[in-house]
């Protein structure tokens, strides 16, 4: 188990950047897959993007692609979400989640994450 924590979310106009960090505790977190979701007002949470145990490998949902990247550093017991060119639409809670992974894939699937952290609000003016 690893407990996870977000910050890094607040507002911010349209077209620009936030970059939301997730420290985990526990001396196990180079072991896990880390993903981002969000979720809008009146909508149900989705996935964003995932990274591999080892950072070798990321996956993000179309809508981010080309603006968003996912980092790690498992040193630091932290992953990133570096969010450049922001659209009102990308206004949400975002959270961050870990899987207990050691593939080279990861899950769009919220049910394959065991641990998720309480959120960040992420706010984007048009």
């Amino acid at each position: 188990q690893v407990q996870l924590v977000e910050s890094g979310g607040g507002l911010v106009q349209a077209g620009g950047s936030l970059r939301l960090s997730c420290a985990a505790s526990g001396r196990t977190f180079s072991s896990y897959a880390m993903g981002w979701f969000r979720q809008a007002p009146g909508k149900e949470r989705e996935f964003v993007g995932a990274i591999t145990w080892s950072g070798g490998s990321t996956y993000y949902t179309d809508s981010v692609k080309g603006r968003f990247t996912i980092s790690r550093d498992n040193a630091k017991n932290t992953v990133y979400l570096q969010m450049n060119s922001l659209k009102p639409e990308d206004t949400a809670v975002y959270y961050c989640a870990g899987d207990l992974n050691y593939s080279d894939y990861v899950s769009i699937a919220e049910t394959a994450y065991e641990n998720w952290g309480q959120g960040t609000q992420v706010t984007v003016s048009s």
